[in-house]
């Protein structure tokens, strides 16, 4: 019956079709809104409405009550709050071709009964692949945020939204009584990919694109994990207002700005559609590289008079549409399936396809994952596959043609050794839960050269000791050249002093003159000074990134104090181990990686010789004299004053360290409301214990 033409229809068989249709795209909705998941790809539910919008056109006797043309989302998850909202958040019409957005002005013009040379202004903005949310502001004051939900009611997740950095707990300036700003919750790819890793490491599934990424972890009951997994907010509307910033939808979006939210700066008013359709096709040009995904771009009349005249219909408003993009997949033939090797020895399978252009990007490689996902996928070599470039970067093989299986297409066997040289064991760790990680990892460490390699690229990476002119291509080229054998971070140091010729070898490298041969031994000598954070985040160590390295680094001060320590938790001295577990944001997989890392002979020469050739610099402590400088801090419970990233900042900025579990070193307890084990162990222990009152006026400070 779906297969049918609309227009062949009889009555009882439209009738059957809009029952088909109402339960299908329900389903689907559920899968996306409240469970993360999606069944159908964009383009696949976007047929579904426009199958359903047809037929109810043709037959308007026969719509349902349940129609999804009269639905916005899906009901809201029981694990959640509700809260109401005081405006509708209502969903947008598509636009899949330049004639749909003609045919968009020309019903504004007809209603507003504007003549074809009438001026109408448009706005023209990308439209964010991410998780509607409404941010409700009193007296400047962030009070709640809801997710769209149902469109009338949505989730309460305000204290996840507090974790972003880019929602401001308080407006900027002079801001009306009652505000709602409106926007997107979304995921960067970078983010995405950081995250995707992560949960593979820990053995959990992987999120199959960011718009489900940043769902699912706005939607978490922890708050924690939200604020761990680096969201990010455009606002773009707005809801109830006691007064509206401006008359037209580019000045209340600036004044919104001002505001202090980021607006995206592509949005952009125009004058006629040549304009919108120029703008619309530059977006989708460009649209790869600008880091985040977007699915297509919203038009919206932009007077604030003209919208109010041309109201809503259904479950959307006239004065706007969303132009999609076409959908971003393709079939191509898998001619073979490559084995990386990253620098933490995770073995990742990457499909090698004919070239296929893929929303016009030219793909001939896709990942796989894991063993487990070409399990499932049951992709063989010489299967014809679907590619979807998941989040506009990263291309993914969505499955297999069936009835296009070559006879003789074998099942593929992961490999249990590496595919180095040493031929090194695979295996699978254990996750925090118990279960094995779907993350093969070779053993060989620092002396498997796949590893050795990505770890030289990690040391001279931007967040470690950034050098200057030496990046992936550069690391490339010494580490197989034989003038120079870059094999550990120290032969870096080495390059010039150990080399007599070096600068004579290195000016008649390929891509190397004098000059840049001298930048470059110069910007190495530059480093040659570093500061500690920068060091340990270098080293490499699993888990250890960019935060982790600057806890480390503020606890212990020195290299020699943090080395020292390492050793001592890699002995197994469970006072070390517990010092290190009582700071903040430091848990059991960062000990259990220290102390493996600092276990292995071969990491401690690498480190030993690395630190011969540096200076390494103390962390920086305020410079700050206060009641609590040099204490021990631990905040716990449900703090209502301040949200814990502000509590952490303002205490280190005071000299004070903060710590995430109570010890024999923990100077103090902050306590909000429902503190539970940590009130115990401090009582146990005979730490002070105050109030958030009780810390602002001891530090000196308004609540």
């Amino acid at each position: 019956m779906s297969d049918k033409a609309v227009e062949t229809l009889d009555r009882d068989e439209a009738a059957a079709e809009l029952e088909r249709l109402a339960g299908e795209i329900a389903a689907h909705d559920r899968a996306y809104y409240r469970e993360d998941a999606p069944t159908v790809t964009d383009a696949e539910y976007d047929t579904l409405r426009r199958r359903n919008a047809a037929i109810e056109a043709r037959f308007p006797e026969l719509i349902r009550e349940d129609s999804p043309s009269a639905r916005v989302g899906t009901e809201v998850s029981e694990k959640f709050g509700k809260i109401r909202h005081a405006v509708p958040m209502l969903s947008l019409d598509n636009a899949f071709s330049d004639e749909d957005v003609a045919d968009f002005a020309k019903r504004v013009r007809r209603f507003l009964k504007l003549d074809d040379d009438a001026p109408l202004a448009i706005t023209a903005e990308p439209k964010i692949d991410g998780l509607s949310l409404s941010l409700r502001y009193e007296k400047g004051e962030l009070v709640s945020a809801a997710t769209r939900g149902d469109g009338a009611t949505g989730e309460d997740v305000t204290r996840n939204a507090r974790t972003i950095d880019d929602i401001p707990n308080r407006l900027k300036g002079k801001a009306p009584e009652v505000f709602e700003v409106r926007g997107e919750v979304y995921m960067s790819h970078a983010a995405f990919t950081d995250l995707n890793a992560r949960q593979a490491e820990e053995g959990k599934p992987v999120y199959a694109n960011p718009r489900n990424a940043a769902a699912g972890s706005l939607r978490q009951l922890d708050a924690g994990i939200t604020r761990a997994r680096k969201l990010q907010f455009f606002a773009y509307a707005w809801g109830e207002a006691s007064e509206v910033p401006g008359e037209t939808q580019t000045e209340v979006v600036a004044a919104i700005a001002g505001f202090g939210f980021p607006v995206n700066e592509r949005m952009k008013r125009f004058e006629t559609i040549e304009g919108l359709i120029a703008h619309y096709h530059a977006i989708e040009e460009n649209r790869a590289g600008l880091g985040y995904d977007i699915d297509g771009v919203v038009y919206k009349v932009d007077d604030l008079a003209l919208q109010k005249r041309l109201g809503f219909v259904s479950r959307s408003p006239r004065w706007a549409i969303a132009h999609k993009f076409p959908a971003e997949q393709a079939t191509t033939v898998l001619r073979a399936i490559e084995i990386q090797v990253g620098r933490t020895g995770a073995l990742t399978p990457v499909a090698k396809l004919d070239p296929v252009n893929v929303g016009g990007v030219m793909v001939a490689n896709a990942t796989l994952h894991n063993a487990e996902e070409i399990e499932r996928l049951d992709v063989r070599v010489g299967d014809t596959v679907q590619i979807q470039r998941a989040g506009d970067v990263i291309p993914q093989v969505l499955g297999i043609v069936a009835d296009k299986r070559p006879e003789d297409a074998e099942p593929f066997a992961f490999p249990s050794v590496c595919p180095c040289e040493l031929k090194t064991d695979v295996v699978r760790e254990e996750t925090a839960s118990g279960a094995q990680s779907v993350v093969r990892r070779c053993t060989g460490e620092f002396a498997c050269p796949f590893q050795r390699r990505e770890h030289l690229k990690l040391f001279v990476s931007r967040k470690a000791f950034d050098i200057e002119g030496l990046g992936d291509k550069q690391i490339d080229l010494f580490y197989d050249d034989p003038d120079f054998q870059v094999r550990t971070p120290a032969d870096i140091f080495r390059m010039h002093g150990r080399n007599q010729e070096g600068l004579k070898k290195l000016k008649d490298k390929e891509g190397f003159g004098e000059v840049s041969a001298k930048n470059l031994f110069a910007a190495i000598e530059a480093r040659r000074t570093i500061p500690l954070d920068r060091l340990i985040f270098s080293l490499g160590i699993r888990h250890v990134g960019e935060t982790t390295a600057k806890t480390l680094a503020r606890a212990y001060g020195t290299f020699e104090a943090f080395h020292e320590a390492a050793l001592k938790v890699a002995a197994g001295d469970e006072e070390a181990s517990g010092e290190m577990d009582a700071l903040d944001d430091i848990g059991g997989a960062v000990i259990t990686a220290t102390a493996r890392f600092f276990s292995e002979d071969h990491n401690l020469k690498l480190v030993e010789d690395l630190v011969a050739e540096l200076d390494v610099q103390p962390a920086e402590q305020p410079a700050a004299t206060s009641p609590v400088s040099g204490q021990t801090i631990v905040f716990t419970g449900s703090l209502e004053k301040m949200t814990r990233d502000e509590a952490k900042a303002m205490a280190e900025g005071l000299g004070a360290k903060v710590a995430g579990s109570v010890s024999k070193k923990t100077d103090l307890v902050v306590a909000g409301p429902g503190a539970g084990s940590k009130l115990k162990k401090a009582a146990e222990l005979g730490v002070e214990v105050i109030d958030e009152d009780a810390w602002f006026v001891r530090i000196g400070r308004d609540a």
